[in-house]
């Protein structure tokens, strides 16, 4: 596999609004889809392509404003316990770190050492801490037996040798957000933690604040359970040393805005050694670290990691990786609705089993192998679908034709840079040119109808494959008018377009390689 030469990150990457069909699955991990809302998502801004025969160089950048794409997808909580709105906390206890002091009160044992305070609510429910000030050389930690509300406002908690916020009972955590609050830990460890923020139980983040996360050390969120972020929330995470965010049983974003970056070598964005459910919210995660060695086992960089399934009914995502795939998962991969878009130097979304692409928009562009690849069946429904990839033998989107699985193409509007494996079952037909422009303008009509204006990389395999519901047409070096941008400002849908020359298409069956593309491959001239 090929890496990056080098990243340019030239310009903020504006929000993009989803509208989405309502989910009403209780399961989003069942085998059966039948409770999936499947209509096409738009995941776009409004806006227009300049006139112009070079492409854009686009950014993935971390964006902490607040407005979230907006969305119809129903919440999902693993438990109804899980929902705050079915729970009360009326037993406030105040801590303040800019002066702590030792107390008991409301069932409540508070101790402070230095800046560190922790507090042991036993048995006692109910109990909301309500947390503020600021300390440079202190902690808080919670223990008990029962679940409990931590509520930060304006919290700054700087702990040189630990976690900031250690959050080690095993029961329920509803962290709620008010104001803005930052958590950092050192780059030692008394007791070598997994997090700036670390939590033993379930964490569970609602509120309409802010948080920034450090980790100098390790993680900067670990969560031993699972997580769930909901609308509201603004999280981001940034670590040195390891993960972003770390989670055993689950990452459940249901909104929010949530920004993850991590440069170790090695280092995730997000590392979940179970599922991935993305409802709702905006996700940006950027791994620019190398490939690393852990127990003589070569230790790769990914933006996203999931053991499990990753499923996508709603939100977007955006994801970067400088030196690996920038979305895997050790399962299956569903996407019913949504944005996601995905760059890496591996194949830039890569499912270790089945690969389904029901609706939503999806962009997997990739600088060193396939855009999209599945190790086993891949199946595109609908939706719309913008694959990237190298030269020969690499492919745009690619299944475990080896292990005797394919390529099913049922739906949806496809533009595939670099082809589609051999053997696919094309039940809707797909088309090809087998050369095309580097840098350049195409709008792709289905039938009569402009479906998706796009711009081509600097480099990439051939053929350029397309397909739409009805037969195809191709016209080049056109000029994009109004309409909604998407990926990256790469794509656009809807507005006008103008000028261009028609190009020729075929018939197209499977395999790459197969005519003159634009002999670049690999990162070509944009990064």
């Amino acid at each position: 596999m090929t890496t990056m030469k080098k990243i340019m990150i030239l310009l903020v990457v504006t929000v993009s609004a989803v509208i989405l069909q309502c989910c009403s699955a209780d399961d989003p991990f069942s085998t059966d889809n039948s409770g999936y809302g499947y209509g096409n998502s738009n995941g776009f801004n409004n806006g227009s392509a300049s006139n112009t025969s070079s492409a854009p160089t686009f950014s993935i950048d971390i964006d902490k404003t607040t407005a979230e794409p907006s969305t119809t997808v129903a919440e999902y909580f693993p438990d109804s316990e899980d929902n705050l709105a079915n729970n009360s906390f009326t037993t406030e206890v105040a801590i303040d770190l800019s002066n702590p002091v030792a107390k008991t009160e409301n069932g409540v044992n508070v101790t402070v050492n230095g800046g560190h305070v922790t507090a042991n609510h036993g048995s006692t429910k109910s109990v909301c801490y309500v947390v503020s000030g600021s300390t440079t050389n202190g902690s808080f930690t919670v223990v008990g037996d029962k679940k409990y509300e931590v509520k930060l406002n304006s919290v700054s908690i700087t702990n040189p040798d630990s976690a900031a916020l250690n959050l080690l009972s095993s029961k329920r955590a509803y962290l709620v957000l008010s104001g803005s609050s930052t958590l950092t830990d050192g780059t030692s460890s008394q007791n070598d933690h997994k997090g700036a923020l670390y939590c033993k139980g379930k964490l569970l983040m609602n509120g309409n604040g802010s948080l920034e996360v450090y980790g100098n050390y390790n993680n900067a969120i670990h969560c031993a359970d699972y997580i769930v972020l909901r609308n509201g929330t603004n999280i981001y995470a940034k670590s040195t040393a390891n993960h972003g965010v770390k989670a055993n049983d689950g990452i459940y974003i249901n909104g929010g805005i949530l920004n993850v970056e991590v440069s170790a070598n090695g280092a995730k964005g997000i590392n979940c050694e179970s599922n991935i459910l993305v409802n709702g919210g905006r996700t940006i995660v950027i791994a620019t670290g190398g490939n690393g060695i852990e127990d003589g086992d070569v230790k790769r960089a990914k933006a996203i990691k999931c053991d499990s399934a990753y499923v996508q009914n709603g939100g977007e995502v955006r994801a970067y990786s400088k030196t690996s795939e920038a979305i895997e998962a050790k399962t299956t991969i569903e996407i019913n609705g949504g944005t996601v878009c995905a760059v890496g130097s591996d194949d830039a979304i890569n499912s270790a089993s089945t690969f389904t692409i029901n609706g939503g928009c999806v962009m997997g562009y990739s600088t060193g192998n396939d855009g999209l690849d599945a190790n086993g069946n891949f199946y595109i429904n609908g939706g719309l679908v913008y694959a990237i990839g190298t030269t020969s033998p690499e492919l745009a989107i690619d299944a475990n034709t080896e292990g005797g699985y394919k390529l099913y193409v049922t739906g949806g509007t496809i533009v595939a840079v670099g082809g589609l494996e051999s053997g696919a079952s094309l039940t809707q037909s797909c088309y090809q040119s087998s050369s095309w422009s580097p840098n350049t303008w195409y709008a792709l009509y289905n039938g009569d109808n402009l479906a998706f204006a796009f711009t081509t990389p600097s480099g990439g395999g051939s053929p350029l494959v397309v397909s739409t519901s009805s037969t195809p047409a191709l016209t080049s070096g056109v000029s994009i008018s109004g309409g909604s941008s998407c990926f990256f400002g790469m794509g656009y849908v809807g507005g006008t377009v103008s000028g261009g020359s028609s190009v020729s298409l075929s018939s197209y069956t499977g395999g790459n390689g197969m005519g003159g593309g634009p002999g670049g491959g690999g990162h070509g001239g944009r990064w």
